[in-house]
């Protein structure tokens, strides 16, 4: 079977698409394993909801609670400093245009879709990875933890690096996807009423929700205050509300989990080092690998219907998220005994220094 040249660029570029996995390994068995978004595959649980969450246009009551645990939740000063969005995707093209187009420069290498964001705001868009080139950007943006290696730029450095650009009438935009797993004392937050910084979170990755598609912007109270009016009263939808406030609320739930994934991220680990297979980087949601054979490793598990994460541009690099349950993990350990025993070169590569565009 033929598949199209746009299908297999699509699922090199992009995570979580069960159907591009299909066109590219069309004989694998099934279910997949979807190893390659690092959104918990042990998601909050799911409750029933109230029926008007479904019947009646969200109360704006509700949406303010949202905004209220969402600023506890992430340490913001107030609700006031909050917006909602129905997901960051959403809410980056509107962050871009709070400065008239210019030029935006990313941190890299990184998610693709900060990048083309700015460019749909009107900016010319560079992905460099030298820190302080951001500084002489229109906006900075930069992804802390990392996608995908996990990276973490310290906050002296970015508060430094706002400092810049806010002198220039610049923006900073941090998305801290990931930070519910990083180092909170490195979330910039509480930090955002200095101007000229926006903080973007979201349920997706570390509750395991990103079906809810639900976004925080975390500004200052005039840049929070223009993206809610843009947005209007009804920008998140009732269920989204309802999950918002309980999981977000949840604290017990959210230690636990760390734990969990925390030991879950070892295990994978040891697991892929019995393979030959070396972690360098990523999260406790995620894990990053350079490997000089990563294009055969790839091929072998997405045969076995085990998508992980590839890159166009990084050939060598890989990333993998965690497996949801025992049978998950069996069949990913089947899969990388597979691929040794057929001569995988389970050595790393040379770290790679070349720039993605």
């Amino acid at each position: 079977m033929d598949v199209p040249a746009n299908a297999i660029a699509a699922v090199a570029d992009h995570g979580g698409s069960l159907g591009r996995a299909r066109a590219l390994f069309p004989d694998a068995p099934e279910p997949w394993v979807d190893l390659s978004t690092g959104i918990n595959p042990h998601s909050y649980p799911l409750f029933d909801l109230p029926a008007t969450a479904l019947t009646r246009l969200p109360e704006p009551e509700r949406a303010r609670e949202l905004a209220a645990v969402a600023a506890n939740a992430y340490g913001a000063r107030s609700p006031r400093h909050v917006a909602l969005g129905p997901g960051t995707q959403i809410l980056l093209p509107r962050v871009f245009s709070l400065v008239k187009p210019g030029r935006a420069a990313v941190l890299g290498p990184t998610y693709a879709e900060h990048a083309r964001a700015a460019a749909l705001a009107g900016h010319s868009a560079i992905e460099t990875r030298d820190l302080s080139a951001l500084a002489q950007a229109d906006i900075a943006v930069v992804v802390n933890p990392n996608n995908p290696d996990g990276r973490i730029v310290s906050r002296t450095d970015l508060l430094g690096l706002a400092v810049a650009l806010r002198r220039r009438g610049g923006l900073l935009v941090v998305d801290e996807a990931f930070m519910d797993v990083g180092p909170e004392d490195e979330s910039l937050c509480d930090d955002v009423g200095q101007g000229g910084i926006v903080v973007l979170r979201s349920l997706g990755k570390f509750y395991g929700l990103a079906g809810v598609r639900l976004g925080f912007a975390i500004a200052s109270e005039d840049i929070a205050g223009r993206l809610d009016a843009e947005f209007g009263p009804w920008s998140v939808s009732g269920p989204a509300l309802e999950y918002g406030i309980r999981a977000l609320a949840d604290l017990a739930w959210q230690e636990q989990m760390r734990r969990s994934l925390a030991a879950d991220a070892a295990r994978l680990d040891a697991l892929l080092a019995a393979h030959g297979v070396a972690v360098d980087g990523g999260t406790s949601l995620f894990r990053h690998v350079t490997n000089a054979d990563a294009a055969r490793l790839f091929d072998c598990l997405g045969g076995r219907g085990i998508l992980i994460r590839n890159f166009s541009a990084r050939p060598r690099a890989l990333r993998f998220g965690l497996p949801g349950g025992e049978s998950e993990w069996q069949r990913l350990g089947e899969a990388l005994r597979a691929w040794r025993e057929a001569g995988g070169a389970g050595h790393a590569a040379p770290p790679q220094t070349e720039d993605v565009r």
